[in-house]
């Protein structure tokens, strides 16, 4: 939890429970899946998850679980929205910013196990329903699938053999018989991700007519805008360590162009510091240009190459470089420390790679996630969307990048010891450096 002083200068917006977490799940195999999901995800508690997990085997981990569920302090029940023996549409309301969801949990077995389940923002005025998905539907979505990744993923080869896989697969009768769309997305991620091993390509189902994919027009900025702000832009804590430490914990990398200010308060609380650590461990990424901002606080005035994202289309390389200009105070020459776990994934490991390559900062924990191409959407036969890949990151310094072997800390650790871990480095750091000289 944030401190309450900070939280003023924060702004931080949380909510809490309400009359619509009273709605009642069904007694039904899925209504009781949802139920004990629900209880695990709201309790904040990783071994409650664990627990959850174990008997009801869900396609996620307690992590993953647990990074969610402190993003969005948990969830409301707002209705059952359609309700069958083995499935349940459903949606939800966040404590954290109030944000509408949709959620989709099919179970199976006997004793029942859980096959599937998403939570899914929709466009606004679109409203989720489940149609029939039999064979004819079942192979556009392949084909579909196919047609885009030949288009846009980075690697046109590996294109190329996701395509021959799920081919293969739709006429070996591999995906017969599955009649509902998450399950069908689930699989098709599965045999793409055995071929490609990129963690950032997936197929969601979202059981809805999605509209064709369009730069967001006002209303849609200013209802992100709003949710970015009353999650407090990912900042999670800020606070000083005694010894002097700085630390912040912040869990993603929101539009700088909205949440500059607030990662500015962030580092004007910590700017002097005799040392910093940041928490990374629940961090899974987002924008570029916040990861170019906040690491500009870091280095001094002159210009540091952090990053090069590059795109398939038009073969086009973006770079980032140091900002020559942030507001505040600068911390070019404090011991930094950045916290890791096998959680971290994309921007937050592009941060940490950037630190780690310019000898700027000593990685403490896990080895990271491994995911570092830039994605889009495509809508693939109105139901389903595809997350593709479209570029590849090269770091200026190793040439290459983290994908698919993840950053490896400095200083390994478990996630659960690497705050402690990094506290005494830090410790030994501003020991080692002496007394602050005096006029």
């Amino acid at each position: 939890m944030i401190k309450p002083a900070l939280a003023l200068v924060l702004g931080l917006a949380m909510g809490v429970g309400s009359a619509a977490a009273q709605t009642v799940t069904p007694d039904t195999p899925a209504g009781r899946a949802l139920k004990a999901s629900l209880e695990a995800f709201d309790s904040l508690d990783q071994a409650k998850m664990a627990a959850f997990i174990a008997a009801w085997k869900p396609p996620t981990t307690a992590d993953e679980m647990l990074i969610y569920a402190r993003a969005t302090g948990g969830f409301d029940l707002v209705s059952i929205d359609d309700a069958r023996p083995d499935r349940l549409l459903y949606t939800l309301k966040a404590r954290i910013g109030g944000v509408v969801s949709y959620g989709d949990i099919v179970v199976s077995g006997t004793p029942p196990t859980i096959l599937a389940q998403t939570v899914f923002n929709l466009p606004p005025g679109v409203k989720p329903d489940a149609p029939p998905l039999d064979a004819a539907l079942r192979k556009r979505v392949v084909d579909g699938v196919g047609a885009d990744l030949a288009e846009a993923y980075i690697y046109p080869a590996v294109a190329q053999q996701m395509t021959a896989k799920l081919q293969a697969q739709l006429a070996a009768g591999a995906y017969d018989g599955i009649d509902d769309g998450t399950v069908l997305a689930r699989r098709l991620t599965d045999d793409l991700r055995g071929v490609s091993h990129d963690l950032h390509l997936h197929v969601e189902y979202r059981p809805a007519k999605w509209p064709p994919l369009a730069k967001p027009d006002a209303a849609e900025i200013a209802r992100r805008t709003a949710q970015m702000l009353a999650s407090n832009c990912a900042f999670q804590e800020v606070e000083l360590l005694p010894g002097n430490i700085g630390y912040i914990k912040f869990n993603g990398f929101a539009d700088a162009d909205v949440c500059a200010p607030t990662a500015t308060a962030a580092m004007a609380f910590v700017a002097h510091a005799d040392a910093l650590i940041l928490d990374l461990r629940d961090n899974t990424g987002g924008d570029p240009q916040m990861v170019q901002f906040l690491a500009s606080y870091l280095f001094d005035g002159g210009p540091t190459h952090l990053n090069d994202l590059h795109a398939r289309k038009d073969d086009a390389t973006m770079q980032y470089w140091t900002l020559p200009f942030v507001p505040g105070t600068r911390m070019p020459t404090q011991p930094v420390f950045v916290l890791t776990s096998r959680m971290t994934f994309s921007g937050g490991e592009e941060f940490a790679y950037d630190l780690q390559t310019q000898k700027r900062a000593t990685l403490v924990g896990e080895t990271t996630g491994g995911g570092a191409h830039p994605v889009d959407g495509r809508v693939v036969e109105d139901d389903f969307l595809l997350v593709v890949p479209v570029a590849e990151a090269i770091n200026p310094v190793t040439k290459t990048s983290w994908e698919g072997t993840g950053v490896t800390p400095d200083v390994k650790t478990s996630a659960a010891d690497a705050l402690t871990t990094a506290e005494g480095l830090a410790l030994k750091a501003i020991a080692a450096k002496g007394p602050p000289s005096g006029p």
